[in-house]
């Protein structure tokens, strides 16, 4: 190779590497502080709906998160990649146990120890958070008027908000910032347990804390002022893929949050959420059928068994995420898992290790909406990368065979957040006809690019 043409591809090279940048999400750590290993089953966790056999020291698959398994998940992040540009929290803190076992201090006191411990690893690093539906008391029963408990999280917070986010933190727990202070990208915190189906304080409000026209005004300016933006929250829209039906905003709510996003897809980046203690994505589609924007939705540090009646193997490894972005455009590049398996921990020792790249594990070039729809056509149509996808659902604790009803499930559940088309797609067995309309717009593109250029 000559020098010059060394020296350019040494220059593009390292450019290409200047502009990536990496962030951690962690969501749903519910701690459980009254965890303890006991030969007593019916004594090991509060938050187990059934009698605990060998419980080990880093958890157990019915129970939330004891504080060793917390610790351990947050220097697995300092440990596998020490110096991320920011990190996303989405929220939940506490254990899945009934409201009278909690108050306003108790909640406080675990986002507090919580937040202490992500400080004191990171120090220096800027945390976005989002509250979760079990970040306050009564649990999911957030008012739209301010609370204590919005007060007291904002001053554990202190470090991490700009002071102009703590205004609309103090009235609803949500707030935006220039993205690490940067010129042309934001990030929104929205806080959607406003939305949720099980906060009665809400449900007969049309925009709790007007929370949907701040929302749509802090995109209107960004696509104003060219920003791309980056959305996080604890609780997704649509539906729960691992029992059918299953949703969890007011279905008025969701109609409003997906007109949003369509509404400025252009200038958003990337969704993050959590809430679902599962490993998924959902996809948005303008009217006329074109994907449009890509939510991520993280698996949970807590291995805890879900409660939802009918679900079977409802719990999970505990699992953390790794993001790659091109720090100019925030394109997602590149997605990466790391999980711990709980019986191996509790056998021999804790390993937390890569459980998969999204690059590498679906064949695709990235993580933009492009690559995320070329995924889901994967899913739709290749059973070797749905029983993939199956696994790293519950972060590979549920290795059994993805049939017929769970790709319904699981297919509709990624590609129609709107109700209705859901309800369709579970007719139809996972055929609401997105798919199709996004084939059909491809293959208009690829004749009308042969048209000209023959």
């Amino acid at each position: 190779m000559p020098l010059l043409s060394l020296f350019l591809f040494l220059v593009t090279c390292g450019a290409a590497l200047s502009s990536t940048g990496y962030f951690w999400h962690i969501t749903d750590m519910h701690w459980d502080p009254d965890y303890q290993v006991t030969d007593n089953p019916l004594a090991v966790c509060p938050s187990a709906s059934d009698p605990v056999k060998n419980p080990g020291k880093w958890g157990n698959y019915l129970c939330d998160s004891p504080w060793a398994l917390i610790n351990s998940s947050i220097y697995a992040m300092k440990d596998i990649f020490p110096n991320p540009n920011f990190i996303i929290w989405t929220g939940d803190d506490t254990p899945h146990i009934p409201n009278e076992k909690l108050s306003d201090e108790a909640v406080l006191r675990m986002i507090g120890n919580v937040s202490q411990l992500i400080q004191h690893v990171f120090p220096d690093i800027k945390v976005y958070a989002a509250m979760g539906n079990h970040d306050m008391h009564p649990k999911s029963q957030f008012p739209a008027t301010g609370h204590l408990i919005y007060n007291r999280t904002a001053e554990l917070w202190a470090q991490w908000l700009d002071a102009a986010s703590i205004p609309t933190f103090q009235k609803g727990a949500f707030y935006t910032e220039k993205l690490l202070h940067q010129k042309g990208q934001r990030i929104i915190i929205l806080n959607t347990n406003f939305y949720y189906n099980r906060n009665a304080l809400t449900v007969d409000l049309s925009d709790p804390a007007g929370q949907f026209q701040w929302f749509d005004d802090v995109l209107s300016r960004a696509s104003t002022a060219g920003e791309k933006v980056y959305i996080i929250g604890h609780i997704p829209p649509g539906f729960f893929e691992k029992k059918r039906g299953t949703h969890w905003f007011q279905e008025n709510f969701n109609k409003r949050y997906i007109e949003i996003i369509t509404k400025h897809s252009q200038v958003i980046a990337g969704q993050f959420f959590g809430h679902q203690h599962r490993d998924s994505f959902k996809i948005f589609y303008s009217n006329n059928g074109f994907p449009v924007s890509a939510m991520f939705i993280a698996p949970a540090v807590t291995p805890w068994k879900t409660t939802l009646a009918g679900l079977q193997d409802g719990s999970q490894n505990p699992g953390i995420r790794l993001f790659e972005y091109n720090t100019d455009t925030l394109q997602i590049l590149d997605v990466v898992t790391y999980y711990l398996n709980l019986t191996f921990a509790n056998t021999w020792a804790p390993r937390w290790e890569k459980e998969y790249r999204l690059t590498e594990a679906f064949q695709v070039p990235d993580a933009t909406i492009e690559s995320m729809q070329t995924v889901l056509d994967k899913l739709s149509q290749d059973k070797s990368h749905l029983q993939k996808y199956y696994e790293y659902n519950s972060v590979s604790y549920d290795l059994g065979e993805c049939n017929e009803w769970c790709r319904t499930d699981h297919i509709c559940a990624i590609k129609d957040v709107d109700y209705s088309r859901y309800k369709n797609c579970i007719k139809s067995g996972g055929s609401s006809g997105m798919n199709e309309m996004w084939l059909l717009w491809l293959s208009v593109l690829i004749l009308a690019l042969l048209f000209r250029y023959n």
